[in-house]
């Protein structure tokens, strides 16, 4: 067995691992990186871009058969499946060059794409290869969780790493899962042109501001989605060619099943317990400077059970670098973190939600809102539902919901705010230009300020007695 030393050595080759084996490397610290599968990880290749790649042909397929209000008129979409999927394997193809081995490699990293096994404190083997290493950086993500239905295991399903390879567009999807992935994944097929079923055991898109999700919810079952929440699966069977589920409220049949009801840490076969690593059933246990209970070893992203998106997993990266190159103190905050699903309408939300800020600040909140229908941009486009909320305390945000065209582009406006503990002044000091879906986060600024401003009787008495003066 081959045995090298190095400064970091990086398990996993997803969004954080690869931010960071990239940072350091350049700026002179000796890296290896480890990867069994893919690199890139789930969200390359499985989560983030072939899901956005897919709603954007259910987009496509969805204007060619509404476009009467602008004078265009309907048509029916001839979908081509497969070629559908194949859009999805080229945006796939054009980013993977980026997440490469050979570009990393380029970078001075000596990537190893075998399985990594803890032997010991800051020992870890990969294939016949044992690397000793100052500090370790856990980077394996996630998977798809697998719900112990009665009868799964017995007939065919799909996850949202199987899905991919489908080529056949099903002629009814069954969805297990009402959250970001199900609700995301289920729009896209039905606006492609299958029948669809979702079962919630709670209420669908439930992490969600109730407000919010019931207005996008409403907006998916306009367009013949079957969204039926508090109804959980019970057992699953195969039946004359169907996959028959069945739920607390009947039987549900489909041609294709796909289970989404959240996702698992990546840490088996991991042998953390030779490193004397804690772990809990989010993931590894860390501090809030992402270290886990061995000093030596961290972990961010998905696995280290704060949130499973991409941007935090890089968002991590960037923390811990200073840290491992530097020796400097750098903690991760969660306040500022964005999270946004990408249905038609979308949803985003950034700091606590109204139902939250409410519980925590009682008396002292406002609640900030503008609706999309006084958007010009929004009118002229006819996406003029929706609207932004934002919570303030004492000034500052600490919360935004938006639910509306373009809500995840407009929350990162309320992330820069809320890391920056930028006052809501700042914001509405902000010129967009016009006509934008942008104008939004400057007019929920301005709804902050109106009564301030145009119902103090106060301030119309000094701006009377001031006009009385001027010559």
């Amino acid at each position: 067995m081959q045995s090298i030393k190095c400064d970091l050595l990086i398990i996993g080759a997803g969004s954080g691992g690869l931010s960071l084996a990239a940072g350091a490397s350049q700026m002179g610290a000796d890296v290896v990186l480890l990867e069994a599968h893919k690199m890139g990880g789930d969200c390359l290749n499985y989560g983030c871009v072939p899901s956005k790649a897919l709603l954007a042909s259910g987009h496509m397929a969805h204007a060619q058969a509404h476009g009467t209000a602008f004078g265009i008129a309907d048509h029916a979409p001839q979908v081509n499946y497969a070629a559908a999927k194949g859009h999805v394997q080229e945006v796939i193809d054009t980013i993977a060059p980026v997440d490469s081995q050979e570009r990393f490699e380029g970078f001075g990293v000596r990537v190893i794409r075998e399985q990594g096994r803890f032997v010991g404190p800051n020992e870890v083997e990969a294939g016949e290869t044992r690397i000793t290493a100052r500090r370790i950086v856990v980077a394996t993500g996630s998977s798809p969780f697998v719900p112990p239905i009665p009868g799964l295991e017995d007939v065919p399903y799909l996850t949202n790493e199987t899905l991919w390879e489908l080529k056949e567009r099903p002629a009814h999807l069954i969805v297990v899962g009402g959250g970001p992935i199900g609700m995301e994944m289920a729009q896209a097929h039905r606006r492609l042109g299958s029948k669809v079923t979702v079962l919630e055991a709670q209420g669908a898109l439930g992490r969600d501001d109730p407000e919010a999700a019931a207005f996008v919810l409403e907006r998916l079952r306009g367009e013949g989605i079957d969204i039926r929440e508090h109804t959980a699966a019970q057992a699953v069977r195969q039946e004359a060619g169907q996959i028959v589920v069945q739920t607390s409220a009947g039987t549900v049949s489909g041609s294709h099943l796909l289970v989404a009801v959240g996702r698992k840490p990546n840490i088996d076969g991991l042998n953390l317990a030779a490193a004397g690593v804690d772990v809990t059933p989010a993931g590894i246990k860390v501090g809030p400077d992402l270290r886990s209970s061995n000093s030596k070893v961290y972990a961010i992203g998905d696995v280290a059970g704060q949130g499973q998106f991409t941007h935090l997993a890089g968002y991590h990266a960037s923390v811990i670098i200073r840290s491992l190159l530097f020796a400097l103190p750098a903690k991760a905050k969660g306040d500022h973190i964005p999270r946004a699903t990408y249905t038609d309408p979308e949803i985003a939300q950034v700091g606590l939600t109204e139902a939250e800020a409410r519980k925590k600040y009682e008396g002292r909140l406002e609640v900030a809102r503008f609706d999309y229908g006084h958007n010009d941009r929004a009118i002229a486009t006819r996406q003029a539902q929706g609207f932004i909320k934002v919570m303030v305390v004492r000034g500052r945000p600490v919360g935004a919901t938006i639910a509306g065209h373009q809500a995840g582009e407009l929350i990162a406006t309320w992330s820069l705010a809320i890391a920056n503990a930028m006052k809501m002044s700042q914001i509405a000091a902000m010129v967009a230009p016009y006509p934008t879906i942008a104008e939004l986060n400057k007019r929920v600024a301005g709804a902050y300020f109106s009564p301030r401003l145009f119902e103090n009787s106060g301030i119309k008495r000094v701006v009377r007695l001031v006009q009385r003066w001027l010559p």
